[in-house]
């Protein structure tokens, strides 16, 4: 049935970012270095985590996993940015815009998983610290990580599934940069009320499901915090939340009101587009390593242990 479904048109258009050539180029730029930028940050604190053993805690463990699904997330749409940068004619596939489709809804849904799955690590750090270590066991963490990924693919499967029945007729020309699944409703000739409530209740459930968790762990925690007698104790604790507050808001700010919007190839919805599958990647090893003294310091360790090394390899 879907393979008769998409018989009539075999490639949508991506309208992208610009029609000006010259801008093109410079956008060009931009995006290559933002990508490669996303890449180094992210490669770097996984790498950081997983050889210093002073980070082989909980959070960092979450952290690297989130740096993993950043590049993961980056990957899905920026290489593809950058190729219709440079071609004339912006071409996708219906089967290649289908599948960013599925890894675009996948990874949001991952990085709103583990996002929540690090409020709650934060809220058994600060609320229950002499019970932290049994709580937030190994087990318990790896099954965290891999339920994100569960619960976020089936999600994004429920959702392309019932987008594989949409027959696109004449129109083919997606007001975007990246295929995601609201901008291919308005091309569909068939009735996409079941996609658009499925889509709600998905977004909703994601948001909601998510949100709700962060905002009970950081009551909890605001909670205990206040309730520290010393002055330098609440700062030290508040400090410890306040990078996974910064990218948090990042992202929520803008991943649920484009999917919660109507799609209009607007400029606000590229933006917001822009924002958490572009711009979110590449701050968030930025968030977590500027006021973080633990990883700051891992990174002075690395580096000296690396000069160390080639120091003896020229003598």
């Amino acid at each position: 049935m879907a393979s008769g479904n998409h018989s009539r048109i075999t490639e949508f258009i991506l309208l992208g970012l610009s029609a000006d050539p010259h801008v093109q180029a410079l956008l060009f730029v931009l995006f290559l270095m933002i990508y490669l930028l996303t890449l180094l940050g992210n490669l770097l604190i996984i790498l950081v985590i997983h050889t210093d053993s002073n980070l082989h805690t909980p959070m960092y463990f979450f952290l690297s996993h989130l740096s993993f699904q950043d590049l993961f997330y980056s990957s899905v749409t920026v290489p593809k940015l950058l190729e219709n940068l440079l071609s004339q004619r912006k071409a996708i596939s219906v089967e290649g815009c289908l599948a960013q489709v599925f890894f675009v809804f996948a990874t949001t849904g991952i990085e709103a998983c583990l996002l929540s799955v690090m409020a709650y690590d934060r809220y058994a750090a600060i609320c229950h610290p002499l019970l932290y270590g049994q709580v937030m066991s190994k087990q318990l963490c790896e099954r965290l990580v891999w339920g994100s990924w569960v619960v976020a693919f089936l999600d994004a499967l429920m959702n392309i599934l019932l987008a594989l029945n949409m027959d696109f007729c004449d129109v083919q020309t997606i007001h975007h940069y990246s295929c995601e699944l609201p901008s291919l409703f308005p091309l569909s000739c068939s009735d996409v009320s079941t996609n658009s409530a499925m889509l709600l209740c998905s977004v909703l459930l994601h948001a909601i499901g998510t949100c709700l968790l962060i905002f009970f762990s950081y009551v909890r925690i605001v909670s205990t915090i206040l309730s520290i007698g010393s002055t330098s104790g609440r700062s030290k604790a508040f400090s410890t939340c306040s990078s996974h507050l910064t990218a948090v808001s990042l992202f929520y700010g803008s991943a649920i009101f484009r999917y919660l919007m109507p799609t209009s190839g607007s400029p606000l919805e590229l933006i917001l587009s822009i924002q958490y599958s572009v711009i979110t990647p590449l701050v968030n090893p930025l968030i977590y390593s500027w006021k973080n003294k633990e990883v700051k310091a891992a990174l002075r360790r690395m580096t000296i242990k690396y000069l160390q090394c080639l120091s003896t390899e020229e003598i």
